[in-house]
C-alpha cells in the first residue's frame, strides 16, 4: 500500500484530518515540528510549501502521505519529482493579503498547466476553491474540476469580517463561511471535499456535519510554540475525525 493510500482511506471514511504548515511557512524547524506532531498524532497527512529544499528535507523524516501546496505549477509538477504524495493547487488564502485574486478561469488555467506538466504521471490533485468566489461559481469551479479529474475540492472562507469577537465566537465567525461552502459543494459533487480555513477543535465537528470527509488545519497547530501542544492539539483533532468516521466495506 502507498503512503497516500492511508489518506485515501480517511477520505472514504470520511475521517480524514490534514495538517497545514503553511503554503508560505518557509521555516523549516517549525515546520519539523507540524510534521512529527502530525506524524506522532496519526493525522492523515501533512501539507507544506513547495520550496525544494524543504520538500527534501520533509520527505527525508518522515513516511506521512506529503502534500505540497504552490499556485505556481511547475513548483507543483517538480514537488512529485521530490517525492509529493499530493499536490495542492492553493490555499489562497495566504495570498489574498498580498492582494491577489483568482477567479475561476484563473484557477481551471493553473489546473490544465499542472496537468500538462504532469504527463503521464499519476498523482493526488487536489484545488482548493477560491473562497472569494459567489457560491455559485464555486459550484460550477467544482464541477468543471471533477470533470478534469481532479480528486479532492478544498474549501476555504475568504475572511472579511470587520467584527471584533472573541472566544468561542470568534472561532465560529472565522469558519463559518467555509463550512457554509462546504455544505453546497457537498450537495452538487461527488469527489471529496476537504473544509479548511479557521478549523480547529472547536469547529472541526461542524465541518464533518456539513459534510466534509477531511479537515485541513493549519494555524491552530502551526502557531503554537512547543512540539507538545501541536501534538496535543493534532491528537483531538485526529479523535473529533475518528468520531464521525463511517465504515466502508472491505471488497472481497
Amino acid at each position: 500500500m502507498g503512503r497516500i493510500d492511508l489518506f485515501k482511506k480517511h477520505l472514504d471514511e470520511k475521517r480524514a484530518v490534514k495538517i497545514i504548515a503553511g503554503i508560505g511557512n518557509f521555516d523549516i524547524e517549525n515546520i519539523k515540528k507540524v510534521v512529527t506532531s502530525a506524524e506522532s498524532a496519526n493525522a492523515s497527512a501533512v501539507d507544506i510549501c513547495a520550496k525544494e529544499d524543504i520538500v527534501k528535507e520533509v520527505r527525508s523524516m518522515t513516511e506521512l502521505p506529503l502534500f505540497v501546496s504552490s499556485i505556481v505549477p511547475s513548483e507543483l509538477a517538480r514537488a512529485v519529482e521530490l517525492g509529493a504524495d499530493a499536490i495542492e493547487l492553493g490555499n489562497f488564502d495566504i495570498l489574498y493579503k498580498q492582494g491577489l485574486s483568482f477567479n475561476a478561469n484563473n484557477v481551471l488555467d493553473l489546473v490544465q498547466e499542472t496537468l500538462s506538466l504532469l504527463g503521464d504521471k499519476k498523482v493526488f490533485f487536489s484545488v482548493t476553491i477560491p473562497g472569494e468566489l459567489p457560491i455559485n461559481d464555486q459550484i460550477a469551479l467544482a464541477v468543471k474540476l471533477e470533470s478534469m479529474g481532479i480528486d479532492l475540492i478544498q474549501t476555504e472562507g475568504h475572511y472579511s469580517s470587520n467584527v471584533e469577537y472573541s472566544g468561542a465566537r470568534a472561532l465560529m465567525d472565522r469558519a463559518e463561511l467555509t463550512i457554509s461552502n462546504t455544505i453546497e459543494l457537498v450537495r452538487n459533487i461527488d469527489i471529496p471535499v476537504m473544509t479548511a480555513t479557521g478549523i480547529n477543535p472547536t469547529t472541526a465537528p461542524f465541518a464533518f456535519a456539513a459534510g466534509a470527509s477531511a479537515i485541513g488545519c493549519g494555524s491552530c497547530v502551526n502557531k503554537l510554540n512547543s512540539t507538545i501542544s501541536m501534538m496535543a492539539t493534532v491528537s483531538s483533532l485526529v479523535e473529533i475525525a475518528n468520531k464521525n468516521a463511517v465504515k466502508v466495506p472491505e471488497l472481497v
